[in-house]
């Protein structure tokens, strides 16, 4: 028998616990439905009730695998972001990525008085706090036997090759299997199968539990034998663990006088929820608008070029898996190529780093050190450069492939460039063995800009080095355009050496064949303050625009390359309407037809729009793109709402 004295005491303790925290009494419910989603990006419906007195700064955790401690979340929406909040009852949607573990969901209440100004996001917004449970869900898992995702495409070194690449959890034997009928499937290829672990990442956030997740089993396979611009359906998996769904693609076509590609630079990835990292929603614009182009070529050819900054996970990884969600639409369908960036590579002990580029190369990368980039892709060539560390060295560095007339060339700003080095002397052997009868035009990529009007003290050393010794280069070797990301804006400069524009015959024509440059970072990421002034940012520099900069705009959006054997064009189109805003078109000669700026207007009046061929349906399905994007945007602005205003630093 417990002493009625004590029992009181205890009564007494309890009543006096929930009055200090009344939290603790409140009967929160967390449902789920459905409780298994089919396929990665499915939607979940998550409904609370019961929270009782809501506070706006009340939030929902969301949790993968579901036994994280509650500080390593994915990612958190406010309870606030729901219309009947205020209720103590009420939904949200949210798409989820299957990071092959399952999820769980959680209720915490947070105070004014427990914010912690300490713990803050890029926003330099505080991370909410988890002092006060109140709820958790039932765990969240996916369908299995569905097949591998993150399935995207890529160029080898042969022409009649394609590669494919996919995710798996086990890492089990896969398979892809092809064929030029959608119901006959022939042919059969075996995958190699590689992963990374948490040690093999160089710093944090990359290599500390609330940053890393098992990425998976990445498989990587070679479809052979291929018919020149045909096309192929193809499925990946095993009749164990089953199959995707089929997919197609239009082969290389190396016998054609015609190029088309898709570029641009810095896309990342869209999230519904708010995590430790400003995610970028506009990608899903540039995704939709490139896939809308990609539809209307019908059976031509074509391939994506993203320079860099590709996921912008920077050592939160889980964001990688929501990224080849985000592309696989695209990237199934026609090769994926890249090239790295700093967000992909750069920490503190990175192997080359010389005095001159202290203020260049810091701890963009989070940690990862090139390594979910060089193993979840897979480019043509063997370039690859040590990491010092137990890592594996980085790849997918610099390499060229022709694509109809182009001649394309990726290069790596991140790692050495300078003369006597492996990348130099590749750079020039392969600029001089380029055929310009059999592609008449060179586009030379790589991330951080040689020129821009952007605020780039911090870059200043390296354009200088890349001034004295690539330019030169790309002179000799009459580079047609060269293109550059890491400036989240668009801009395309006359064509020049060493800041002078090439020199203009009577007839308005250049004389020189020097290379267009062009900065094409805008299909997402948004740390870049515009040119242009604005009422609630009155100390932000405005940078003034010098005549060797033909157009420049702060509008998203991404370029087309569109090359026959006589002219090349440049087209840069916007993400708010999906139209043409700027073009510069180039003869096989290397002159500049239309080197000045033009308006958006002037570029539709001298040429017929391609999409407006493919008649009104493509149009009425462009703008339901248009407002499915916009509607997203709205939706995840909303559901990641805060208390505060976020603050958008400058930040390349």
């Amino acid at each position: 028998m417990i002493p009625s004295s004590l029992r009181f005491f205890l009564v007494f303790l309890f009543i006096s616990v929930l009055l200090l925290d009344p939290s603790l009494c409140s009967p929160v419910s967390i449902c789920l439905s459905p409780s298994i989603l089919s396929k990665s990006g499915d939607s979940v419906r998550v409904h609370w009730a019961g929270v009782d007195s809501p506070s706006s700064l009340d939030w929902l955790g969301i949790y993968s695998p579901p036994d994280s401690p509650d500080d390593n979340f994915i990612g958190y929406v406010f309870l606030s972001s729901c219309n009947n909040w205020q209720s103590g009852s009420c939904s949200v949607h949210l798409p989820l990525v299957n990071l092959r573990s399952n999820y769980q969901f959680r209720i915490f209440r947070w105070t004014e008085d427990e914010v912690d100004r300490s713990r803050l996001d890029h926003d330099h917004n505080p991370l909410p706090g988890t002092k006060h449970l109140l709820a958790k869900s039932e765990e969240l898992g996916f369908e299995s036997g569905r097949g591998p995702e993150q399935i995207h495409l890529a160029f080898t070194t042969k022409v009649d090759e394609m590669r494919v690449m996919f995710v798996t959890a086990d890492g089990k034997e896969s398979f892809v299997k092809y064929g030029k009928r959608e119901h006959r499937l022939d042919y059969v290829a075996g995958t190699e199968v590689r992963t990374y672990e948490r040690l093999d990442m160089c710093d944090s956030p990359a290599n500390e539990s609330i940053g890393w997740r098992d990425p998976g089993f990445i498989h990587d396979g070679v479809m052979t034998n291929l018919k020149s611009g045909m096309r192929y359906y193809y499925k990946v998996g095993s009749d164990e663990r089953g199959w995707s769904k089929t997919h197609s693609f239009i082969s290389r076509d190396w016998d054609s006088d015609e190029t088309v590609a898709f570029l641009f630079g810095d896309l990342g990835t869209s999230t519904p929820y708010a995590t430790f990292l400003r995610t970028q929603a506009e990608s899903m614009s540039t995704m939709k608008w490139v896939l809308r182009d990609i539809e209307a070529l019908g059976d031509k050819p074509t391939f994506i070029s993203h320079i860099g900054d590709i996921s912008y996970a920077r050592g939160y990884s889980w964001l990688w898996d929501t990224f080849f969600t985000q592309i696989e639409p695209v990237a199934s369908k026609v090769p994926y190529h890249v090239c790295i960036g700093n967000h992909e590579y750069n920490w503190p002990l990175q192997p080359w780093r010389p005095d001159w580029a202290q203020s260049v190369y810091r701890t963009d990368g989070g940690g990862e050190c090139g390594v979910p980039y060089s193993l979840r892709f897979n480019m043509p060539g063997n370039s690859s450069f040590i990491t010092g560390t137990r890592a594996p060295a980085t790849r997918n560095l610099y390499y060229s492939f022709d694509v109809g007339v182009v001649h394309f060339v990726y290069i790596s700003t991140e790692t050495n460039f300078l003369p006597r080095s492996d990348q130099y002397n590749f750079i020039k052997h392969d600029l001089q063995a380029v055929d310009r009868r059999k592609t008449p035009f060179v586009v030379v990529q790589g991330h951080r800009p040689m020129y821009t009007t952007s605020n780039g003290a911090r870059d200043a050393p390296l354009r200088k080095r890349m001034l004295e010794h690539l330019e030169p280069l790309f002179v000799e070797y009459k580079v047609t355009i060269a293109l550059w990301g890491h400036v989240h804006r668009y801009e395309r400069f006359c064509p020049m050496k060493n800041f002078t524009c090439a020199r203009a015959s009577l007839d308005g024509k250049d004389t020189e064949d020097l290379p267009v440059h062009a900065v094409i970072g805008m299909a997402g990421q948004d740390w870049q303050p515009t040119w242009d002034p604005r009422p609630d940012h009155v100390k932000d520099p405005i940078y003034p625009q010098p005549h060797q900069s033909l157009y420049r705009t702060g509008e998203f959006g991404y370029t087309r390359l569109v090359a026959t054997r006589e002219k090349l064009k440049l087209i840069y189109v916007g993400n708010h309407d999906g139209e043409v805003h700027d073009m510069v078109e180039i003869l096989a000669s290397g002159q500049v037809l239309n080197g000045g700026g033009s308006s958006g207007k002037e570029v539709m009046k001298s040429t017929l729009s391609w999409l407006v061929k493919g008649g009104s349906i493509l149009v009425l399905g462009a703008f339901l793109g248009y407002v499915t994007g916009y509607i997203s945007h709205a939706r995840r602005e909303s559901i990641s709402r805060r208390g505060w205003t976020a603050v958008k630093t400058e930040e390349a």
